[in-house]
């Protein structure tokens, strides 16, 4: 029977089968209420009771958009809604909930996308339909997009033969003929069309013998397969262009698919995944988080091996800027750099030690570097555990853990337990948070515990202190006085605590410390988290580093001064000439101008360690120097080092006069 019911006399059904929540779909249900009232009515049975109260069985989502409604003054809380109330038992109640949830239908992205080109066409724009049913701008745009595909992608769209991610992919660029020929393209080959395969054929047109993916593959394989090779009579054999891209990335899949399997094989780790790209994306690890452990120290022959190629690679580069070689040396040399910089990735990129038994928990990716080898990566993951309502890892460990479901205790249901599993939480969480001192030496605990050793035992806290990936894999500075202290400061840390079975054990251990071996670990902890930073605008930049750096008046030129290795030998001439006239002037700039890049290296590692005889204002200045890109906080206005390299043509040749300080020569050369 069908009967109109005020809005403040539903109530929520015990027997609703639906129990998940998706709040972004509910934003979307009330706005499209709002916008167009309630178009299908809700499924409720009397409450025994309650007189003159229903509960709503089927419909339970709509009943809560319309309280919120109410609850903004949008409606009135006696609101008539019309309601199918049913007759019988509870079962009966049931299963018409069951059943009103399980033969609801979702449009076909397809038929989103020509409805809203229709009421684009009906003079709506994007921001109003957005607003109407609830969605953002750029999820109604994309779908506008989707409807300007080729009509025979778009067909396979509606028709369930390619899903949204690859129409997605098609759409990359608007060029509807180029969709038509990738499309075709990848029906000649076999399985499913990859997302990211058809990225790359909508946005390449054809490939170069050079690229990693050819390299890997081969082109006797690429060939055999009915694959096709355009020539150029006029270039060399790395000028050949592969024409038929889907044949390509469907033997590069195979093959790294191939080595993935044996490598999983070879290692013992749980998962190896391949991927064409040569880096991980964030895309790549959804469902994975990051397990740091300890990555084995090179060896006294591997140190002296990559210093010597790090001195090899130095020669061919200068040798590349300041001679003039032929167009053959130069590739020759190119070419050999390449190498010794593989040479130098293989080196130090040793793959980390893990405990056998840890293993199988644990994966890695396999990706292709630029000459087209696959090359394990050494970060390594572990599987999330499924999600919970809330978006979260349902057992609440981010950081820490296998993943293993919680065993149910007999007579409760799963929702149950984590019910009680968050409301427990809530009481440990209550008597943490008021008590500090406690409160601390946890965050302090939990952000080292990795001290002690990589451990599959759950620590029940998100909360760690990862260390950030350098943007150099193989650079050391065992020297630098900034390593030395921090290595110091590293020994000294007292780790009796750290030889604890269990996490409890070491957490205790770890409480009976003294205030100032704690507080130790404290700065410790918090030191390794900082990322790669310079004082420029860019990738690298950090203004939040300026500031701390400002409050704890840091001065760099105590701890730093640049030298042939770490900077004179690595910019170009003009950028030391301008740093020599900073601090001596023309005069001083003048002398070296005409000096090999070597020899100028040599003299100013002396100058700016205040090695040389001159005025004690020249000298201070000297010792004070330092590229912008060192500084914290430089004064705004202040050339940086990029913007001095900007101005070659004013400090290139300085001329001999325009300053009076009197520098010794010899002192310095």
């Amino acid at each position: 029977m069908i009967r109109n019911i005020p809005l403040n006399k539903l109530v929520p059904s015990q027997r609703n089968v639906r129990r998940a929540v998706d709040e972004a779909a509910d934003l979307q249900l009330k706005a499209d209420i709002e916008a167009r009232g309630l178009l299908q009515n809700l499924v409720v049975t009397a409450v025994a009771k309650r007189k003159g109260c229903f509960a709503v069985e089927a419909g339970e989502r709509r009943r809560r958009a319309l309280v919120e409604l109410a609850d903004d003054g949008k409606l009135a809380r006696s609101h008539e809604v019309c309601c199918l109330v049913l007759e019988g038992d509870a079962a009966a109640a049931h299963e018409a909930s069951l059943a009103e949830n399980f033969q609801r239908l979702s449009m076909n992205p397809a038929d989103e996308c020509v409805a809203f080109q229709q009421l684009i066409e009906q003079d709506s724009d994007v921001e109003g339909i957005a607003r109407r049913f609830g969605l953002t701008v750029r999820f109604v745009e994309g779908r506008l997009r989707l409807a300007g595909l080729a009509a025979v992608v778009f067909e396979a769209l509606g028709a369930g033969e390619i899903s949204l991610d690859v129409a997605k992919a098609y759409a990359a660029t608007p060029d509807r003929e180029r969709q038509e020929y990738v499309f075709e393209q990848m029906g000649l080959g076999y399985g499913a069309a990859h997302p990211d395969s058809v990225r790359r054929m909508m946005t390449q047109a054809t490939v170069s013998a050079a690229d990693r993916r050819a390299l890997f593959v081969g082109e006797e394989a690429y060939v055999a397969a009915g694959g096709r090779v355009e020539r150029d009579l006029f270039s060399d054999e790395a000028g050949a262009r592969w024409l038929d891209i889907a044949i390509l990335e469907r033997l590069a899949c195979e093959k790294m698919d191939a080595a993935a399997a044996e490598i999983a094989g070879e290692t013992g780790l749980g998962f190896v995944r391949p991927t064409l790209d040569s880096w991980i994306g964030h895309n790549q690890t959804q469902g994975l988080r990051r397990v740091p452990v300890e990555t084995p120290s090179l060896s006294d022959e591997e140190s002296a091996e990559i210093e010597r190629l790090d001195g090899e690679i130095e020669e061919l580069v200068e040798q590349i800027e300041h001679e003039e070689l032929g167009a053959e040396e130069r590739d020759s040399a190119e070419a050999r750099i390449r190498a010794l910089g593989a040479r130098l990735e293989e080196i130090a990129d040793k793959p980390p030690a893990i405990d056998d038994a840890l293993k199988p928990g644990l994966g890695a990716f396999l990706v292709l570097d630029g000459l087209g080898r696959p090359r394990l990566d050494s970060t390594l993951y572990a599987e999330l555990p499924p999600a919970g309502e809330d978006g979260e890892p349902a057992d609440g460990d981010q950081a820490d853990g296998g993943g293993v479901a919680p065993a149910k205790a007999a007579g409760m249901s799963q929702r149950l337990i984590d019910e009680l599993a968050m409301q427990r939480r809530d009481v440990l969480a209550v008597h943490v948070a008021a008590d500090p001192g406690f409160a601390l030496d946890l965050a302090i605990f939990l952000m080292i515990d990795r001290e002690a050793g990589y451990s599959s035992e759950r620590s029940g806290s998100s909360l760690i202190a990862a260390t950030p990936s350098n943007p150099v894999l193989d650079f050391k500075t065992p020297d630098a006085a900034a390593t030395i202290a921090r290595g110091e400061a590293s020994e000294a840390l007292d780790r009796s605590w750290t030889q604890g079975a269990t996490r409890a054990e070491r957490f205790d251990a770890f409480r009976a410390l003294g205030e100032d071996a704690r507080a130790a670990w404290l700065g410790h902890a918090v030191a390794k988290t900082l990322e790669a930073s310079l004082h420029l605008p860019g990738e690298r930049n950090c203004a939040f580093h300026d500031h701390l750096g400002r409050l704890l008046s840091i001065d760099v030129a105590r701890w730093w001064r640049p030298t042939g290795a770490n900077f004179f030998d690595r910019v170009p001439k003009s950028i030391t000439l301008a740093a020599l006239g900073e601090v001596g002037g023309d005069a001083l700039a003048g002398r070296y101008a005409k000096s090999k890049k070597a020899e100028l290296a040599s003299a100013c590692e002396r100058i700016f360690a205040g090695d040389f005889i001159a005025e004690v204002e020249v000298k201070d200045a000297a010792l004070a120097w330092l590229p912008n890109a060192m500084r914290f906080g430089a004064a705004p206005g202040e050339l940086a080092v990029d913007e001095l390299a900007a101005d070659e043509g004013a400090t290139t040749a300085p001329g001999d006069g325009g300053g009076d300080v009197a520098v010794s020569i010899e002192e310095a050369a």
